[in-house]
């Protein structure tokens, strides 16, 4: 028979339960409440001459309840879903009704001389219905979830953060039937919380973090705190790791779906929020002095650094931004974007290319930028190493074409992105960015147009970066491809090394090569073992590392300045100015030129060449072009 009751309990729980039940059931709740406060009233025998106004209670006091609880709909909510709100409701209601009471007591005091309901029993019955109306949804919520998810079958979780993104998250899963999960405790940094309770659970001390996960047995651990430090997001990540503990985190607040919590939003922390650095505190008044209601030239606009500078340059309030880049569908993607996301209508998408000259001086001309934005390069390098010819006449021709125009145009700024593969380059790519680097330089002696160029390694999830070809092996089960087991890399998130170009864009007076603060470089053999095992695959059994050499041109490591050169601090940490040889511009447009002409005989060996006499520290490693360097 109980067995019979308890399914019969289940089935009608998984369904919602019919509002006019609970409505039921609170209009019992009051009047049990009235009966209650009348039995402790006359502890527990209630004088004959009371019974009148016994029943007249029985029958106002609930009357005017019911009436409240229609009008505030407190029996509307589904029971078990209840939260704070829901408790708050049935306060406010039932404490209104009760003043309600009160006043007519004091009305009716003022009529005859007497309380019609005694003080007593409005006091106990306002505190034992708001009591057991709560604590009946409690009951309700708390037996649906151990019936269709028990304690036994959940797997403990940890929950880094003790905010209100932690409560949060911690009532997202506690809601969520499907979750199986337990949340054991909150984990913080600050020991005068240590032992506290929050939401139920103990707040732990991360310190003893391995003990914990052996003692709860924890499977999971959820970063919930806004702007955590990653030094403590790496310490937290290696230990959960190396105990095959899985780690999630919370999306920004900006992505929650109509500003709530999903439990399908708590996802498996990316190798990027491990890589990431302090937020950037930027000058904004002068970069928004700079840009807002002028007109702003992005080219390579539909790049992963162009698309970005796109972004943050709409934050400024330009008059227009015009998007020039010759990839028409990731054209098409900003664009949507823009529309879609950004709110933004203030711009020009064109299609065409930075060696076009007559396509790049009709924009200039038409549209007269006071700012251009350079971004438009090839940068790939065993892609360029063969195919050199193309890597001159887009990143050192196209450059120049653009940078001409500039200055025949009287642009007040031209801001050039560059790479570290610049410095002391061991490929033609890097060597293509110098030497466009050495000529922007040059030009700007002689022009009124200032030309800044800015150099920074890599960027996280760029197109044909190494995180994202190594998260697409990883989800094809493998091998995971490093070129060499000792090759390391320097990293920057996009809107980071964006950030820094619009700075730096804002304070150069002209002729500046900026180099922006990459901190420490990265082993990639380290890179690809973190995200396998941040994917839950086991190294050696599950996916394998396989090392396939060095790609023509490729270094071994990287590097930010040239031997010979050192930096100037500016006021911002992250930028220096690089001290560099300057070449005289005539000298270097000669060159340029005749590096220009041997491009039409499209022999490889004779631009490689030339290219090396313009930047002599120019050596080729891992690549065909050795040969020159030996001759």
């Amino acid at each position: 028979m109980y067995n019979l009751y308890l399914c019969e309990y289940m089935i009608i729980l998984k369904e919602h339960t019919p509002r006019w039940i609970i409505f039921l059931i609170d209009i019992l709740i009051s009047i049990f409440a009235i009966s209650l406060a009348f039995l402790l009233r006359f502890n527990f025998v209630i004088p004959t001459e009371e019974n009148t106004d016994f029943i007249f209670m029985l029958l106002y006091m609930p009357t005017i309840r019911a009436i409240s609880f229609i009008i505030s709909k407190t029996y509307a909510g589904i029971i078990r879903y209840t939260g704070s709100k829901d408790s708050e409701r049935i306060f406010i209601v039932n404490t209104i009704t009760s003043l309600v009471f009160v006043l007519t007591n004091i009305a009716t005091y003022f009529y005859n001389k007497t309380f019609h309901i005694p003080f007593s029993i409005l006091i106990i019955e306002y505190f034992t219905s708001i009591f057991l109306m709560i604590t009946f949804r409690i009951i309700v919520k708390v037996t649906y979830f151990e019936i269709n998810n028990p304690r036994k079958d959940r797997s403990n979780i940890l929950i880094y953060g003790i905010g209100e993104l932690a409560i949060i998250t911690k009532r997202t899963i506690d809601r969520d039937v499907e979750a199986k999960q337990n949340v054991k405790g909150f984990l913080c940094e600050n020991s005068k919380f240590f032992g506290q309770k929050l939401e139920g659970v103990e707040i732990l001390d991360k310190n003893n973090l391995i003990y914990l996960i052996g003692h709860y047995q924890i499977t999971t651990i959820i970063f919930a705190k806004k702007d955590l430090a990653t030094i403590i997001k790496n310490e937290i990540s290696e230990i959960c790791l190396n105990l095959g503990v899985e780690i999630k985190s919370i999306p920004e607040i900006s992505n929650w779906i109509n500003g709530k919590l999903s439990l399908n939003q708590i996802k498996k922390i990316k190798i990027e929020e491990l890589l990431e650095r302090p937020e950037i505190n930027l000058s904004t008044d002068k970069i928004s002095s700079e840009i807002e209601g002028k007109t702003i030239l992005i080219t390579g606009a539909a790049g992963s650094i162009g698309s970005e500078i796109v972004r943050q340059v709409s934050k400024f309030k330009p008059k227009i931004i015009v998007l020039y880049d010759h990839a028409e569908s990731p054209m098409y993607d900003i664009e949507l974007e823009l529309i879609d996301n950004k709110k933004f209508t203030d711009y020009k998408i064109i299609i065409g290319d930075i060696k076009n000259k007559n396509r790049v001086e009709y924009i200039i001309n038409r549209y007269k930028p006071e700012i251009i934005f350079h971004a438009a390069a090839y940068k790939h390098v065993p892609m360029m190493e063969n195919n050199p010819i193309e890597a001159i006449t887009t990143n050192v021709i196209g450059t120049k074409i653009l940078a001409d125009l500039a200055n025949k145009h009287k642009v007040e700024r031209f801001v050039m992105v560059s790479t570290d593969k610049a410095v002391n380059p061991t490929n033609v790519m890097g060597a293509s960015k110098r030497t466009a680097e050495i000529y922007v330089q040059s030009l700007n002696k002689i022009s009124e147009t200032k030309y800044i160029t800015t150099r920074f390694g890599n960027v996280l999830g760029s197109n044909g970066s190494v995180i994202p070809r190594f998260r697409k092996q990883i989800e094809e089960g493998g091998p995971v491809t490093v070129t060499h087991p000792e090759i390391t890399r320097f990293f920057m998130t996009i809107p980071e090394a964006c950030q820094l170009v619009l700075e730096a864009g804002t304070i150069g007076e002209g002729g500046e090569i900026f180099i922006f603060d990459m901190g420490k470089s990265v082993n990639i053999t380290n890179l690809a073992k973190k995200m396998i095992q941040l994917s839950g695959l086991t190294l050696g059994s599950d996916i394998e590392i396989k090392y396939t050499g060095l790609r023509p041109g490729e270094k071994l490591y990287e590097e930010l300045l040239n031997n010979a050169e050192n930096t100037i601090p500016t006021h911002h940490q992250k930028i220096m100015i690089a001290k560099v040889r300057e070449y005289e511009f005539v000298t270097i447009l000669q060159q340029i030129d005749e590096l220009a002409e041997l491009t039409h005989n499209f022999d490889n060996y004779e631009v490689v060449k030339k290219i090396k006499e313009i930047v002599p520290e120019f050596i080729s490693n891992n690549s065909v072009f050795e040969k020159l360097d030996k001759n």
